[in-house]
């Protein structure tokens, strides 16, 4: 912001574009940072911005809404590295949990079994805080540093327009953050068809949340994560008829149980596998028991793969790289999101905001322009889309320097 106004001051291109004289004074830099703690504090006012100018977009027509495009990114803290202490939390609950102890529960009565019983003690970890901002969190991903961060779990369509996301500690994984924005999307923009990730969406549980709400999810091939040497998940095949799996030496493997992870346990019969020619294979276990897990909800997981091999999914895929990849790119490349000079979940919430609804707001008038749909400066008044103007205006400055600006809005 300091460097900002310094440009507005001496560039008179800057001046023209605002409405200032050139013997006029411009606000002091504090204006802006002063406001962010006094009155957009615990307000939706950036989230408005954000939205509004969506919904230009959509009457303009310009959002595809067939395929949206959902991935995470990380954004740098303004924290020190090495101003931190342990701290021991409680495991978070999963969104979906009481809906999987249901699952549980059914699915071992269906097979005769007795009922779990509740954990009497909460699960704990203990985790890194910083003591300059405390409401980031570790990220460390591949060969990427131990830095204190936030992630941005972002959704674009076709065009690259931003249509929404949500905010966390860097330590959240994407595939937690990903159904608070998810939920957000379809409520909002309900004729959405297709929903477009990576593989670190690809869980049983997300699978079905996307199937669930009659949208169709389009995620990679993940490769089995077995050690080298020994045969992948997939060569063991599963009989829902008879509820067995069967290995690749055609021999069953019986149901045994449906454990407290939500899997259920196939185990085989150690006689067979004593003198298997694929022993080594399979098992190293001392008893000679293979057992195999299959999750209470692998249903979803298998109408992925099959959605996977129909014909056109894999193009859509591949429009990641120029859509949601392309905004991360843009954004941290153009608009400085590598980093945030901003302590706390909801200053850099209001950051993004802003820096999103720039980006769209650049995109739509290249848009306009192109398509000549750009209204002349008479008609601005008058059009409901002036509060952007005002942004970009001396209203804007002098609102905010007196203090009128939401009433402005």
């Amino acid at each position: 912001m300091r460097q900002t106004i310094k440009e507005i001051e001496v560039n008179i291109a800057y001046r023209w574009y605002l409405g200032y004289g050139m013997t006029e004074s411009i606000p002091h830099f504090s204006t802006f940072g002063k406001n962010y703690a006094r009155r957009f504090e615990e307000t939706d006012l950036f989230e408005d911005i954000f939205k509004t100018i969506v919904a230009e977009i959509i009457n303009c027509g310009f959002i595809d809404m067939e395929s949206i495009f959902i991935d995470g990114t990380h954004i740098k803290a303004n924290a020190n590295n090495r101003k931190s202490q342990n701290q021991v939390v409680e495991q978070s609950v999963k969104f979906y949990e009481e809906e999987l102890q249901a699952e549980i529960a059914r699915d071992r009565e269906l097979h005769g079994k007795k009922l779990l019983k509740e954990r009497e003690t909460i699960e704990t970890k203990t985790i890194k805080v910083s003591t300059t901002d405390p409401e980031c969190g570790v990220f460390h991903k591949g060969e990427h540093k131990k830095v204190f961060a936030y992630t941005s779990n972002t959704a674009c369509d076709k065009n690259n327009y931003i249509l929404g996301f949500e905010v966390a500690p860097g330590n959240t994984h994407d595939s937690v953050s990903f159904p608070h924005l998810y939920n957000k999307l379809i409520e909002e923009y309900p004729n959405i068809k297709n929903v477009v990730v990576d593989s670190g969406y690809k869980t049983p549980a997300l699978a079905r949340l996307i199937i669930e709400s009659e949208k169709t999810p389009i995620m990679p091939y993940k490769r089995p994560m077995t050690k080298e040497g020994f045969f992948k998940k997939y060569d063991y095949v599963y009989d829902e008829y008879n509820d067995c799996m069967i290995c690749p030496n055609n021999k069953i493997l019986k149901y045994s149980t449906t454990n407290r992870e939500s899997y259920r346990e196939y185990k085989s019969n150690k006689h067979d596998c004593k003198d298997c020619p694929f022993l080594k294979q399979c098992t190293h276990s001392k008893e000679h028991v293979k057992v195999v897990m299959r999750h209470v909800w692998e249903d979803y997981i298998e109408k992925v793969e099959d959605i996977r091999h129909t014909l056109g999914t894999k193009e859509i895929y591949n429009l990641r790289s120029q859509t949601i990849e392309r905004v991360f790119a843009d954004a941290k490349e153009l608009h400085g999101m590598r980093y945030t000079q901003y302590r706390g979940l909801e200053k850099v919430k209001m950051e993004l905001n802003l820096l999103f609804a720039c980006m769209n707001l650049k995109k739509l008038a290249i848009w306009k322009h192109r398509k000549g749909l750009l209204r002349s400066p008479n008609q601005r008044n008058n059009s409901k889309f002036s509060w952007i103007i005002c942004i970009n205006s001396k209203r804007f400055w002098n609102a905010m320097h007196s203090g009128t600006f939401l009433s402005t809005i």
